[in-house]
């Protein structure tokens, strides 16, 4: 993507409305501009003696008409301007969520989720205000200017008196060529150090009940306040630069209206100019000094925003890691899952998380995936869904290589149960029928009869319209998987994987949810991951895994016979629950 292509997309789609705000602001400057050359013409006749009451009403109306119409267009023209930078804002946000929502786990994993947070709030508002402020500020400054300079033409101001007044704004190119870039540079660290602070207040506030169970808050706050530090002292290197730049913009303004008074006043002592002139003069400089200023605001806040725009366009310009196959196929309606010599190596590591994987899961089998933690059977999942992409030719889906179906096909299709599922601050309802909100509430309630989560959502006052706190807070661990579990089953698919999503509930609980599973999912494949063997002891099919390797497989009762690591775990974990 170009550099600052969003931008420039957004105002050359709507430059028919930009046209018309900054015409009328330039219409607005036009009539400002004429407001000194009535008052010298007024200031004149008043000295010649020869005004009537009658005509200082009627330079009062003029004044008054002046006065109404700059307000009436320059308001007109900064609303529509505003309004088009708010909806620069919402597009902008849309734009980016869309974006996050197709780049692959691998790149969140990189990314810390303060500092996308910070991109969608605090580099989108800077970007919006650019281009709102920007454009009014710049259109008023540079017509304005302009504008006054033909009004103090026309008013018969000598052209030399005009240009050794002006002569101190000449540098004020050389100040912005000086001072933009290293505002630029200033705003970028700003940005960046607000984007840790986000970073760290949203993991500290995640982590508040573990900072206080451990009575750790002083070290949370120095923690926290370390971040703080860090944009208190990019910002003050900030602002003393800005604070610099835009000292010495009106420092100039004001220095060409003390060169007008003294030369102005003397020509207007010997008789060269008249004093209509004279005070028209000084009002126009006066007026010429608020462009100047908007001058050095415009380019201060450009340079911030630019920052801020480089990071939301390279936001834009990630490219997900997982894409479709140009003829990408849609997943097979009872597909076999078949492992072909499957090794996969994460991304920055150098040793395999699973290595010559060889297993075959027939459609409607009910299929145990065992292992001691790290021996890689989250990563054997994260594979089939795409999270990451396996090896061409290790995955087949139906006979079909994995990495030709469709993304949307295999992923709508596949129910998975993780162990922490992230439930979201909303009703149970809505929690459960994730998957299709169009599910009626029989259909949902019978789904958490199957995880035997019924009964305690039943007796919460609201039952399944209870509303969740963040991240499901309001249920206990069990509960919080079960209605995971629930959503998964809600999700109707050819296959089911439930990811140790089972851990938090008692024995009993346990056993009634796969009686109730094996009823739910018959005909259909059902892949159970688990440490405890119970949860798998009663599948068709049962695979032994260690340090990412296939180690064993069979039913259960054959695996028992062998005497491998499966009947060390069982015999270990029968020997617990009697203990």
């Amino acid at each position: 993507m170009k550099d600052r292509s969003i931008l420039t997309d957004y105002v050359r789609e709507h430059w028919p409305h930009y046209l018309m705000a900054v015409v009328l602001i330039i219409l607005s400057n036009i009539a400002q501009a004429a407001l000194p050359r009535v008052l010298g013409q007024f200031t004149d006749a008043l000295l010649a003696g020869n005004i009537r009451y009658e005509m200082i009403i009627d330079y009062s109306l003029i004044l008054a008409g002046i006065g109404i119409a700059y307000n009436l267009l320059f308001g007109a023209g900064q609303f529509s301007v505003m309004r088009l930078g708010r909806k620069f804002e919402f597009a902008m946000r849309q734009s980016l969520f869309r974006k996050f929502a197709t780049l692959s786990e691998h790149y969140f994993s990189r990314q810390g989720t303060g500092k996308l947070l910070s991109s969608m709030t605090n580099d989108v508002t800077s970007v919006r205000e650019s281009i709102s402020n920007g454009i009014t500020m710049t259109t008023n400054a540079i017509f304005l200017f302009l504008s006054c300079l033909v009004m103090m033409l026309l008013s018969h101001i000598p052209l030399y008196l005009i240009l050794v007044s002006i002569v101190p704004m000449v540098a004020i190119p050389f100040l912005v060529v000086y001072f933009g870039p290293r505002i630029r540079k200033r705003s970028m660290s700003v940005q960046e150090s607000l984007a840790v602070m986000t970073e760290s207040a949203e993991e500290q506030l995640r982590g508040i009940r573990v900072t206080k169970t451990f009575a750790i808050e002083p070290t949370a706050r120095q923690r926290f306040g370390s971040t703080v530090d860090q944009i208190r002292d990019n910002q003050l290197h900030l602002v003393r630069m800005s604070s610099l730049f835009q000292a010495a913009v009106p420092f100039l303004g004001a220095l060409s209206l003390v060169i007008s008074l003294m030369y102005g006043g003397y020509l207007a002592i010997q008789g060269s100019i008249t004093i209509g002139n004279f005070i028209a003069l000084t009002l126009y400089l006066r007026i010429m000094s608020g462009p100047l200023q908007q001058i050095g605001n415009v380019i201060n806040m450009m340079q911030r925003s630019s920052a801020s725009l480089d990071r939301v366009n390279r936001l834009l310009g990630e490219q997900p890691d997982i894409q479709d196959d140009e003829n990408a196929l849609p997943l097979a309606a009872s597909p076999d899952l078949e492992l072909r010599d499957l090794t996969f190596t994460y991304p920055g590591s150098e040793r395999p998380a699973i290595s010559g994987l060889n297993a075959h899961i027939a459609s409607g089998q009910t299929v145990g995936i065992v292992g001691k933690t790290g021996s890689g059977k989250t990563t054997l999942v994260k594979l089939l869904l795409r999270i990451y992409d396996p090896p061409a030719g290790t995955i087949l889906l139906g006979g079909t290589d994995v990495r030709r179906i469709s993304i949307n096909s295999l992923r709508s299709r596949i129910a998975y149960v993780p162990q922490d599922g992230f439930l979201f601050s909303t009703t149970i309802r809505d929690n459960i029928a994730f998957s299709d909100r169009d599910i009626p509430l029989e259909k949902v309630e019978n789904h958490a009869r199957q995880a035997m989560i019924y009964e305690p959502i039943a007796r919460f006052p609201e039952q399944f319209e209870t509303r969740l706190g963040e991240r499901g807070i309001t249920l206990s661990g069990g509960q919080r998987q079960r209605t995971s579990l629930a959503r998964g089953l809600a999700k109707t698919g050819p296959i089911l994987i439930l990811d140790d999503s089972m851990s938090a509930v008692d024995a009993v609980t346990e056993t009634g949810i796969l009686e109730n599973l094996v009823q739910e999912r018959q005909s259909r494949t059902t892949i159970i991951i688990a440490h405890r063997i119970s949860a798998v002891k009663q599948a068709d099919w049962i695979i032994v895994m260690d340090e990412g390797r296939i180690v064993q497989q069979g039913t259960h009762q054959q695996l028992l016979n062998e005497q491998g690591i499966y009947a060390s775990m069982y015999q270990l974990q029968e020997e617990g629950l009697h203990s």
